[in-house]
């Protein structure tokens, strides 16, 4: 027996098919496939965008530096953190740009910033849609939709600052684009999805390109023109990706450094060297010079099981199973269909996305937080939506009917497994999951020798099994989004047992309970970085105090640092950590006093540090070190200058990561700023007024 349909080929034309096979597939334009994308792009933005201010400035690191681009043109084009531009944010600014065009048109709010984001996630989910219903019908479309929609870590990004919202949507939008090129031949299609890469890269640099295997094997296998065609449609497409993302990076690399801010994470300020270093071959082998170092163990496991763990199993992984037996199944199903046909070109797309980027982000050694693993969302939702249309249709073939029972009974299970590590929400859930995964899998075999009522049969049993199969992702996705998520580090869902978010010390939403960094003073957690420079320490500033367990940590009721003074947590992670320092009333008066004076009314050490103290004042302040504190920006000489200049009004203690073969500019200025100036406590906040020197 096989899994070859026993109706006709996808090929043929709708009469061929059985009546409920058409409707399912929209062969008969059926009166609910309209309304049901609709109601599909409505729960999405509903989802995406319901509370979204209670986040606050989210990641505040991102949130300043679309301060300063709405202030600065020359900001916006570099993506610097402040209006001043000292220095960049240490990626590649065109999802900063979009936020920063919404500031300016409609002022500085946490809305302004994350709605736009929100507005991507809409987008991405009705490609996704659009893309699977070319091959497989409307129902497919549907369910890939939702699937990708409903994927907690989906719902987390898109109500979120950081730049991976506009990275997934500029992907899909490739994969779209290259099976329009599989349609038709049409070498426009496949050089614009050249360009859509190259500009996902000025999203967020190499991630971009680990959709190029999938996107160049599905067209060399099935693009209609001859080989030979197709290899220069594909070099076409390869020079369109080449020059829409390296115009940017070569512009900025000519510009004399006098003339712009200096690039944040490399360490010799450029833009290639961060391009291919921290944020490229580094994060596979974890050579990250200038990061918080690759430990072992500081980013989770890494091998196979790393996408199912407690960390990122809640996050991303509830249909993973099943998209791989499905992928499996329409692989098998369209073995024999003619070489360019589009059905299993977009198996191809789809699936080669999921392999590749899984097999990346279970075996890179440097920095990986679970929040990547939104790229994979699409890629599950379009192998689920397409391949369960494929077995569905042969359903009466005894073997598809098992395959697709399998991967409703294996979702079920894996929904049961992951349920059970969030024991404090909804612990009533699992066992009517299982029930009706497990039920739904009896019946789709059983139904192979139904003749009674099938329509009906068929109806309740699809229903069924899309619960059992959505309901788990779909409680952590309302979950999610009922929650404020700040930090550079969130995760989505409720607390796991063992969870990780990506470093050690999470144990849940909090930032306590967990492993300590070796020298951090940061109990429960924290970043590792040892003293503070300036006289402030973890335990105090960021460990116990102002960022951990204290101001932005316990809060006023939901544990893990978030947004100043609201409590707010991260999910089964780190939550909160890394996240903007909490300005007082009394500290922000001080730095609006005279600000038009300076240059930049502060300087602090790292950009999340200073970020809290730009966005209460909305004036530049220096992010000395970039992001970690590590980068040479400025040198000690250069800061002396700014000081001699009157540049910069105040020094503002604390802060700073260890660092991995970074420099240590960051600490020479702490200790020749402690050393010089007089420090005067506000509060939490340790400040030096570098206007008037000791004696």
């Amino acid at each position: 027996m096989t899994l070859l349909m026993p109706e006709a080929p996808a090929g043929d034309p709708p009469h061929r098919r059985s009546r409920t096979a058409r409707l399912l597939l929209g062969r008969d334009d059926a009166p609910w496939v309209r309304p049901a994308l609709y109601a599909l792009l409505l729960l999405t933005g509903v989802l995406y965008i319901w509370g979204l201010g209670a986040s606050g400035w989210a990641n505040a690191f991102y949130s300043a530096a679309v301060q300063a681009g709405s202030e600065s043109w020359k900001a916006f084009f570099f993506g610097s953190s402040d209006a001043a531009n000292a220095i960049t944010v240490d990626k590649t600014p065109a999802a900063l740009w979009i936020m920063a065009i919404s500031v300016r048109l409609f002022g500085l709010s946490s809305w302004s910033i994350l709605v736009p984001q929100a507005l991507l996630g809409v987008a991405t989910t009705g490609l996704v849609h659009a893309t699977v219903r070319r091959g497989f019908g409307p129902a497919a479309g549907l369910l890939a939709g939702l699937t990708s929609a409903l994927t907690p870590v989906a719902v987390l990004m898109f109500r979120f600052n950081n730049p991976d919202a506009l990275l997934v949507l500029l992907m899909v939008a490739g994969a779209y684009t290259i099976l329009r090129a599989v349609e038709s031949g049409a070498t426009k299609w496949v050089v614009l999805t050249g360009s859509l890469v190259g500009f996902a890269f000025l999203a967020k640099q190499l991630q971009a390109l680990l959709v190029v295997p999938a996107f160049g094997l599905a067209y060399l296998i099935a693009g209609p023109p001859k080989i030979l065609t197709r290899f220069v449609q594909l070099l076409l497409a390869l020079v369109a990706m080449v020059v829409s993302a390296g115009w940017y990076i070569a512009l900025v690399d000519l510009i004399p450094a006098s003339a712009r801010p200096y690039i944040g994470g490399s360490q010799n300020n450029s833009l290639l060297e961060l391009t291919l270093g921290y944020n490229g071959l580094g994060r596979l082998n974890g050579e990250e010079t200038g990061s918080v170092g690759n430990a072992a163990g500081r980013w989770g496991e890494i091998g196979w099981s790393r996408l199912f763990n407690s960390a990122q199993g809640g996050q991303v992984s509830w249909l993973l199973p099943a998209a791989l037996v499905l992928l499996a199944a329409g692989l098998v199903i369209t073995a024999r269909r003619p070489r360019t046909d589009p059905q299993r070109a977009g198996l191809v797309v789809w699936g080669t996305w999921l392999l590749v980027t899984g097999l990346i982000f279970s075996f890179m050694q440097g920095i990986f937080h679970a929040y990547y693993t939104v790229a994979l969302a699409p890629a599950i939702g379009a192998v689920t939506g397409m391949g369960v249309a494929l077995l569905w249709e042969r359903r009466r073939s005894l073997v598809a009917a098992v395959t697709l029972a399998v991967a409703i009974a294996v979702t079920a299970l894996w929904s049961y497994v992951l349920l059970g590590r969030s024991t404090g929400f909804v612990p009533w859930l699992r066992i009517p999951v299982l029930v009706a995964g497990v039920l739904a899998a009896v019946a789709v075999v059983a139904s192979v020798r139904l003749t009674a009522r099938p329509a009906l049969v068929a109806a309740t049993v699809a229903a069924v099994a899309a619960v059992a199969g959505l309901a788990g992702p779909a409680a952590y996705a309302v979950e999610t989004a009922s929650q404020p998520h700040t930090g550079s580090i969130p995760t989505a869902g409720p607390a796991t047992s063992g969870g990780r978010g990506g470093m050690p010390g999470g144990g849940g939403r909090g930032n306590g309970g967990g492993q300590r960094f070796p020298g951090s003073g940061f109990p429960g957690g924290g970043a590792p970085g040892g003293g503070f420079p300036g006289g402030q320490n973890g335990a105090a500033q960021n460990g116990t105090g102002q960022n951990g367990g204290g101001q932005n940590g316990g809060g006023r009721g939901r544990p893990g640092g978030g947004v100043p003074g609201d409590g707010a947590r991260g999910g089964g992670g780190m939550g909160g950590l890394l996240n903007a320092s909490s300005v007082s009333a009394e500290v922000k008066a001080m730095l609006e006093e005279d600000a038009d004076r300076y240059t930049w009314v502060a300087a602090a050490i790292g950009s999340q540090n200073a970020s809290g103290y730009q966005l209460a004042t909305e004036e530049p302040v220096m992010a000395v070190g970039g992001f970690n504190g590590t980068d040479p920006s400025p040198t000690l000489t250069q800061f002396q200058q700014y000081v001699a200049d009157g540049r910069i009004h105040y020094f503002i203690g604390g802060g700073g990561f260890a660092r991995n073969g970074g420099s240590g500019e960051s600490g020479q200025i702490s200790a020749w700023v402690a050393a010089t100036y007089t420090a005067r406590t506000i509060g939490a906040t340790t400040v030096y007024d570098l206007t008037v020197p000791k004696g």
